[in-house]
């Protein structure tokens, strides 16, 4: 049997399967399509995030000054450190103030930076990995629902059998066959949702990695000019 013909016949089964058995189809159907959609945008946001960050920590060890890194800030606007970068510069002039009218210690103020710093991350982070619980959901679910409408067959092909009272490879086959296509399309959407999750979930966490070690070298880079240019109470 060629390719055509298995195809032709596919197809064919599926035209005959029951009301039930073609909605579970359909439904898998739309896991696949979404799940897909999802893995190929989130490459592609990847592919951008990772290249601005690669680019913007080049400009961050080059320059090594907090106001030449803030006026090439708006030139990046899909890595998010800097995003970091802009929340935690934003609030320096407010701790700078701080430290001269409130006499607040050096310490604390680096410590709210921190704050801002983590939190910036965090919200970043979910930006990122937005959808992508889709795919986990669509990886955990599928196959189940695929083997809901396999049982579903089954259960009519013994109904058909009891009908016609007899039971031989002509009766059951077919239904059987119809059956098992539902398991199969339960994997076809199973098996990248769940390849394209770990993968993008692998990504996501060396972006979280590096926006860790990002804020940690911000903040030393802070506390070094703030050192330099506030005299100690």
């Amino acid at each position: 049997m060629n390719e055509i013909e298995t195809q032709a016949r596919l197809w064919e089964m599926i035209q005959n399967a029951g009301p039930m058995v073609k909605l579970i189809l359909f439904l898998l159907f739309l896991l696949s399509v979404f799940s897909w959609a999802i893995i190929l945008y989130k490459l592609n946001l990847l592919r951008k995030v990772e290249k601005e960050t690669s680019s913007f920590l080049d400009l961050f060890w080059k320059k090594r000054n907090i106001g030449e890194i803030s006026g090439a800030v708006k030139d990046y606007s899909f890595t998010p450190l800097a995003k970091i970068f802009s929340a935690v510069y934003s609030d320096i002039p407010q701790v700078a103030g701080n430290l001269g009218q409130e006499k607040m210690k050096l310490t604390e103020g680096l410590d709210n930076l921190r704050r801002i710093a983590k939190k910036t991350a965090s919200m970043e982070r979910a930006w990122i990995e937005k959808s992508i619980a889709f795919l986990a959901t669509t990886g955990n679910t599928a196959p189940f629902i695929g083997l809901f409408g396999t049982v579903w067959g089954i259960m009519n092909t013994f109904r058909s059998i009891g009908i016609k009272g007899g039971a031989n490879i002509a009766v059951v086959g077919p239904g059987i066959s119809e059956a098992l296509v539902a398991t199969a399309m339960g994997l076809f959407a199973a098996i990248p949702a769940v390849i394209g999750y770990n993968y993008i979930l692998a990504r996501v966490d060396r972006i979280s990695t590096e926006m860790d070690g990002f804020s940690t070298d911000l903040i030393g880079l802070v506390e070094k000019e703030a050192r330099r240019n506030v005299s100690p109470q």
